[in-house]
């Protein structure tokens, strides 16, 4: 009787879990419907490819849906109901995907099986254009002995290819196109080979678009960083290049290597303020170059020589020059820890009374430009400690490269350089810092300095790919220093720069490995993409494939805890409830109408209480976001199909920014998935007010570690950056009261996280983080209420603050 009573119970609130509403994509004003012919099981994901679907549901089931041309039946081809996948029962599924025509699943056990399309050998089959049936894929790392099967745990599909995380946080690929991240030219790879390129790092999360893909990765110890090769590991060309020209030399580390080796930090900066348009003819005809070149089986170097120089001078310009091929000079310097202001001062002014009375006196003038000179200079990739002969090299170089006149002043460019070497020795930088020079000059002095004043403005982003850096100037960066004795006086702008207020740069992310990055998810981390980037889909700044995973630089530090992959762009949510999207925006699918849209930039979802899911679909986007009352609220942005009584212009296309969609009447939306022409959301009925109190209290605890974060990056960062801050107990003090509170932040943001992630799942109370280990919160929030550091002494410290920060925006 308790088991027939307990059975009815179970049924009973399987009516009220996991509901499938189904939209049609292209409209914001269709009532969702129920999925045609789904019965009462609680599903708990679903995917959709163009057309069709798969649903998993509680007990490890997986039903398809839509039309399926692969079946070998005629009457399953295009089934009014889901219909259940014989072939893995007796399986527990933990997880589904769909790519544009075929579908994978994982079972508890970690093996993958595929069906649907294999014309790519997406399904990992060789010579067979359908895979009817869910057919169990080998994987095994050939680099072990015996073969170990290699165990899955999430599993990504685009539309020629897949992709999958192993238990052992790496990715393994098979398919077609320079999307897998693999070198080689022999399509179809239908035996799951490992991504090298990110082999030894710990992959969180794959994403996969149609023909480009992403990884989510945890960010290396500070410890582990390796410091910057002299040569490009796969072209062998040199990272760092000499350019002469009428007047100045080029120290110009612009190197963009199509095999996906990361790029110099400024000439990043420079090219991404160039607005870039995703649908120039010319960057399409030079992605066409590029395929060709490796499917003629060229190597890497002459593919190098297509692609890899394509670079920008100026930051005024709009559009790539007609030259495309051509290489430009971008030059970039990193910022040095003076010791002294007054110093930097009189050293500058020797520098230039030296160089012109020395230039007078010889009564040389300038004689012809000499041709290239390309030669390494690895000292300025090196830590402040070079030697003197190294620091002659460089300037010998320099004056053989612009000839006679440069040649009259090299003594005291030598002197000069040497005297500023030796403040970056005495300095007191952070451990990993740079300190280097090199130089910009447009012609004309006057072009000269204005360039520079614009170009040191903008120095704000440290960055290894082509990035926007108008974004966030605040966050510091490079600042340029003209090589003594060879080029114009420093300008005004950087003498009043080098005179204020030395700062300390604090790190307030708390940098250990404990029992919380065990149990909870990392919020350090690292964007990587791949694969085609005719439309910016890769986050790069530019429109270039890349054959192997290239960090986005720009998204470092951002805190991406889910990534997204629609038709040709991409989503990435953050843990402070944002969405950063980039790629094509013909229908408003980034949710934003900036540009370049080749860069992630935020989405601008109408939210104050911010975004905590999304999904990306073939031309649209969806935001799940947080309300006033705490039941999710839908948005969509992009296509918008006109039907009938619509009165949209016959050239409009999609939304200008997202859309709330009406859908409070459904429930609480635990899940929204995005396929090409349809998308659904799975939806929970309030069963006796635990599911509304989940989301109360994920709700809270996301707004919580907001509200914190702001108070880090508004109140904290600053203040621990004045010099002036009082005596060394004082500074002691505050530092110990910003460490507890970081720490604490941090482990709030890994919990709102988790329960993002936790409200997508089962939803049993004794699954949270909270309850399984309360000791872990318990100690943290011990830790800070009996800290030494009394509650009054930290508010008056911050008042203190507070005092000196208002003194210096008024200076």
């Amino acid at each position: 009787m308790d088991s027939k009573k307990k059975s009815s119970t179970e049924a009973e609130g399987s009516k009220e879990r996991g509901l499938v509403h189904v939209w049609q994509a292209g409209s914001c004003s269709v009532t969702p419907e129920r999925l045609p012919g789904w019965g009462g099981k609680t599903v708990l994901h679903a995917a959709l490819g163009v057309k069709h679907g798969v649903l998993l549901t509680e007990d490890g089931e997986v039903y398809s849906f839509g039309t399926l041309p692969w079946r070998s039946e005629p009457a399953e081809t295009c089934p009014s109901n889901p219909i259940l996948e014989s072939a893995l029962v007796g399986q527990y599924v933990v997880t589904v995907a769909t790519g544009s025509f075929h579908t994978g699943a994982v079972t508890d056990s970690g093996v993958v099986y595929m069906w649907g399309e294999n014309s790519s050998g997406q399904c990992a089959v060789a010579n067979q254009p359908y895979v009817p049936e869910p057919n169990p894929v080998s994987i095994s790392d050939s680099e072990t002995s015996p073969l170990l099967a290699v165990r899955i745990l999430q599993l990504a599909c685009g539309e020629e290819h897949t992709l999958a995380l192993s238990l052992s946080r790496e990715i393994w690929a098979w398919g077609t196109g320079c999307q897998l991240g693999l070198i080689t030219t022999t399509f179809p790879v239908t035996k799951p080979q490992k991504v090298e390129h990110l082999a030894g790092r710990v992959v969180l999360q794959v994403a996969c678009g149609a023909f480009h893909s992403l990884a989510l990765v945890q960010c290396l110890p500070s410890q582990d960083l390796k410091p910057v090769p002299e040569r490009c590991n796969q072209c062998s060309q040199l990272l760092i290049t000499m350019t002469d020209k009428e007047d100045h030399v080029i120290i110009s580390d612009s190197h963009c290597c199509p095999l996906g080796v990361t790029l110099s930090e400024s000439q990043a900066e420079i090219q991404a303020s160039t607005t870039v348009s995703p649908s120039s003819e010319t960057l399409d005809t030079q992605g066409e170059v590029f395929e060709n070149t490796l499917v003629q089986n060229e190597p890497p170097a002459a593919t190098e020589l297509n692609v890899g120089n394509v670079q920008t001078a100026s930051v005024q310009t709009t559009s790539f020059p007609q030259d495309i091929m051509g290489t430009t000079e971008v030059s970039s310097a990193s910022r040095p820890s003076y010791p002294d202001t007054q110093a930097v001062n009189e050293s500058v002014q020797k520098l230039s009374d030296h160089s012109v009375r020395e230039s007078s006196e010889n009564g040389e003038k300038p004689g012809p430009s000499q041709p290239l000179v390309e030669e390494a200079i690895p000292n300025l990739h090196s830590p402040p400690t070079t030697s003197t002969s190294a620091l002659n090299s460089l300037v010998v170089s320099c004056a053989s490269a612009v000839g006679v006149r440069v040649a009259a002043t090299y003594e005291a460019g030598a002197l000069s350089l040497k005297k500023v070497m030796n403040f970056y020795n005495t300095a007191p930088c952070e451990p990993g810092a740079l300190a280097g020079s090199s130089s910009i000059g447009p012609e004309g002095l006057k072009d000269s300095r204005e360039e520079q004043v614009k170009q040191e403005s903008m120095q704000g982003k440290k960055s290894s790919s082509l990035v926007d850096i108008r974004e966030e100037e605040s966050e510091g960066g490079s600042r340029r220093l003209s090589l003594p004795g060879l080029l114009s006086q420093v300008s005004p702008r950087l003498l009043r720069k080098a005179a204020r207020v030395k700062t300390r740069t604090v790190v307030l992310t708390p940098t250990y490995s404990g029992e919380a990055d065990a149990l909870l998810p990392s919020l350090r981390t690292e964007v990587w993409t791949w694969g085609k980037g005719k439309e910016g889909q890769l986050g790069h700044g530019d429109v270039l494939p890349r054959l192997q995973p290239l960090c986005v630089k720009c998204l470092d530090g951002k805190e991406v805890i889910h990534l997204e992959a629609g038709g040709y762009h991409s989503l990435a949510l953050t843990a402070k409830s944002q969405v950063y999207s980039w790629g094509s925006n013909t229908f408003g699918q980034l949710g934003h109408s900036d540009f370049p849209t080749t860069v992630p930039r935020l989405a601008k979802v109408n939210s104050e209480n911010g975004v905590w899911s999304v999904a990306a679909g073939q031309d649209y986007s969806l935001f799940l976001v947080d309300t006033e009352d705490f039941q999710p609220g839908l948005c969509y942005s992009g296509r918008l199909d006109p039907t009938e009584g619509d009165n949209l212009p016959e050239n409009h296309s999609g939304t200008k920014m997202p859309v709330l969609l009406s859908c409070s009447k459904l429930g609480y939306i635990s899940r929204v998935t995005a396929g090409k022409d349809s998308y659904l959301a799975l939806v929970d009925k309030n069963i006796m007010g635990y599911i509304a109190s989940l989301h109360e209290l994920a709700t809270t605890e996301r707004r919580f570690y907001s509200k914190l974060s702001d108070i880090k990056s508004q109140i904290l960062r600053p203040l621990l950056g004045l010099e002036n801050l009082g005596t060394a107990n004082t500074v002691q003090l505050l530092q110990e009261v910003a460490s507890r509170f970081s720490k604490l932040c941090y482990l709030i943001g890994q919990h709102g996280t988790s329960l993002s992630s936790f409200l997508q799942g089962i939803k049993e109370a004794r699954s949270l983080v909270i309850l399984k280990h309360a000791s872990l919160f318990l100690d943290s929030y011990t830790e800070q209420v009996s800290s030494p550091v009394s509650c009054s002494v930290s508010a008056g410290l911050f008042c203190q603050g507070e005092q000196l920060l208002n003194q210096k925006r008024l200076d």
